[in-house]
């Protein structure tokens, strides 16, 4: 694989598919970080600290390429921004003699490197011819993307293990593990704002997460209404598909920024409900939220999916918080609270167990009792009648004499 830098800039690649790719990702590269505030100048980071020499049975053979983000400059006239961080190509070569070539992107922050994940995820589709089961648990998140590769995002990094088409994605797996063992995890987890989705451990499977108005519009075109959103203040976002429905949340960092686009959204469905033109199956401002809802089958539907949108409100104080001490208070009161009526609990059910075992075992010697009273009863008035006609059954036979002895005592 043979990927090299001329004056700066990339240069055409050794072959075709390779070209293709490198342009679609360098171009979603660069819609993810042109909201981003950019980073100040710096040289490329040393490559070799980017890429260990060996990891595990790879060894690391390829000539190491790095482009800063003023050096990378985007292919078929299309317009050049700044590249958060960098972008660092190479190649390893596994024990078995295979070739596997490997692309890492950085980014400002994970926010922008996860967005960029789902976006290539999105735009060029998962590779239906593998599945996705081996490429889960890797980094944050992880698929095999058509025409590129193992994909993984792991923090700020977004990592691409290309591998032949003609081989299995078991080494490029193996791989790809292990540098993703080497890399910073960040928060090691998806945006929160991904979790708020409904059902969202499946939904996040192709859900797309965006941090600029023009990457929304992209992941839902046609839709004339997410124009009169401003993304700013750090405002994100996520699309997902519930069947035929399309949910879009988009979250603001401030009330303030939440209301002015919520008036200018109403607005704006009031007047292209006037000119008939498409709106929302249902839009809905929750919290900080704005919830759409495209293309659901009917309105009652697209409100119950807004309906299972939950708003999840997180106050920091920048200093002391100034409640700290009432919630101490209220936390010691419930907990009290809560030990007294676990004892009186406690208490309550060990007094019935013993009142309960206590009349079982008395109902037991009661009737014990009586039925020795009942095995004493005699129809002597209480007498000891003699069993001189020999009617009554012995009950103690082993202390009578035998017949034949009392015979002779008789006599």
């Amino acid at each position: 694989m043979s990927w090299f830098l001329s004056g700066m800039e990339l240069s055409v690649f050794s072959n075709s598919p390779l070209c293709r790719f490198m342009t679609s990702l360098l171009a979603l590269v660069c819609l993810t970080v042109s909201a981003s505030i950019v980073l100040a100048d710096q040289p490329p980071p040393d490559g070799t600290k980017i890429f260990p020499a060996n990891l595990g049975d790879f060894h690391q053979n390829g000539r190491i390429s790095v482009l800063n983000k003023e050096s990378v400059k985007l292919v078929d006239a299309v317009p050049a921004e700044p590249l958060q961080g960098f972008v660092a190509t190479t190649e390893y070569a596994s024990s078995k003699g295979e070739r596997l070539g490997v692309t890492l992107s950085r980014f400002q922050n994970d926010a922008a490197a996860y967005s960029q994940f789902t976006l290539l995820r999105k735009n060029l589709g998962e590779d239906g011819e593998i599945s996705s089961a081996q490429a889960e648990k890797i980094g944050t998140s992880s698929a095999f993307i058509r025409g590129i590769g193992l994909t993984f995002c792991r923090g700020a990094t977004v990592v691409i293990v290309k591998f032949e088409a003609d081989k299995q994605p078991d080494q490029a797996t193996a791989l790809a593990r292990l540098l993703a063992a080497t890399l910073d995890p960040g928060e090691g987890d998806v945006p929160v704002l991904v979790k708020h989705l409904p059902s969202w451990d499946e939904a996040q499977r192709d859900a797309v997460y965006v941090v600029n108005k023009d990457e929304l519009l992209n992941a839902i075109p046609n839709q004339s209404i997410l124009n009169e959103l401003t993304f700013e203040g750090g405002t994100e976002a996520v699309a997902a598909n519930y069947g035929q429905s399309q949910l879009a949340i988009v979250e603001f960092t401030t009330p303030q920024f939440s209301a002015d686009n919520d008036r200018r959204i109403l607005a704006k469905v009031q007047e292209l409900r006037t000119q008939g033109q498409p709106i929302p199956s249902a839009y809905r401002r929750v919290g900080n939220y704005s919830v759409f809802v495209f293309n659901a089958p009917d309105e009652k539907t697209a409100n119950a999916l807004i309906d299972s949108v939950k708003y999840e409100q997180v106050i920091q104080w920048l200093g002391d918080d100034p409640y700290l001490e009432a919630r101490v208070e209220r936390y010691l009161a419930q907990t009290t609270a809560g030990v007294l009526i676990a004892v009186l609990k406690s208490s309550g059910l060990s007094l019935l167990i013993c009142l309960g075992a206590g009349t079982f075992f008395g109902a037991l010697l009661f009737r014990h009792r009586r039925a020795q009273q009942a095995a004493l009863y005699s129809d002597a008035g209480g007498g000891t009648r003699l069993n001189l006609d020999e009617l009554t059954d012995a009950k103690t036979a082993h202390r009578l004499l035998e017949p034949d002895r009392r015979t002779k005592s008789d006599s």
